[in-house]
């Protein structure tokens, strides 16, 4: 088999398990396989792909904690913000953009994972979620980064795993299907891509499920770390990409 075909499907088998068990994290994974040798156009347009059929199987097998009282301001403000950030894009320079928002996942996120008691925000309510959803959407606009800010912020308000899974698994769908209405209108998506999502599906499908199932049987606690985990890789793969750029 070809080794593009190969570190496709690794990629996909991979990513595919971290989303089913987390909940998110499909890009993170999977661009930690396909970022360093295939076409930054094309591997944005697998990870959209692969986010986005992942999010549905999840969606239809992990329904637990959905609320749309929960979940609509979220969404709301996400919807908002996507186009800000498009807008923002040309101004601002995403090398230091993504050291920032690194050097933030990277610290702050290791120093909530390993502490006795995490502080819970409760101020604010439904329009402090609202914005909240508004600053994911523009960090999807600027740079894919969706779901980092919702997800830190669900675990600061103490959600309890299945309502912060169902926010976040639900939020990020939203988001991946405007974002790949976009690719398509716009042309990102090509007829060529079309046999490397057919390998994405298949390669996900099994792992995916195999998450969720595992995710049934673990606690909050665990969930908890997983995320915070998956948070703080999240904020060294941005450092381990932007900070060279930055030093040259």
């Amino acid at each position: 088999m070809d080794s593009l075909y190969v570190l496709v499907v690794v990629g996909a088998v991979a990513a595919g398990f971290v989303q089913g068990l987390s909940g998110f994290g499909f890009g993170l994974v999977a661009m930690s396989f396909w970022a360093w040798t295939i076409d930054p156009r094309l591997a944005a347009a697998m990870t959209v792909f692969g986010g986005l059929t992942g999010q549905l199987l999840a969606a239809f097998t992990v329904r637990r904690g959905f609320s749309w009282s929960n979940l609509l301001p979220f969404v709301t403000g996400g919807l908002v913000g996507i186009p800000v950030g498009v807008m923002l894009l040309p101004h601002l320079d995403p090398v230091i953009f993504k050291a920032c928002i690194g050097g933030l996942l990277a610290v702050w996120c290791p120093m909530m994972l390993f502490a006795t008691r995490l502080p819970r925000i409760t101020a604010g309510g439904k329009v402090a979620d609202g914005v909240v959803g508004a600053m994911g959407g523009v960090m999807g606009g600027i740079g894919g980064f969706t779901g980092v800010i919702p997800t830190l912020w669900c675990t600061l308000r103490g959600f309890d795993r299945d309502v912060q899974r169902s926010v976040i698994q639900n939020f990020n769908l939203s988001m991946l299907v405007v974002t790949m209405a976009g690719y398509l209108y716009t042309g990102v998506v090509t007829r060529d891509m079309l046999p490397l999502f057919a390998i994405i599906l298949p390669a996900m499908l099994l792992p995916t499920l195999l998450g969720a199932r595992l995710y049934v049987g673990i606690s909050d606690v665990t969930f908890r770390r997983v995320v915070l985990g998956l948070l703080t890789l999240s904020g060294v793969a941005l450092l381990v990409s932007s900070v060279p750029k930055l030093l040259a």
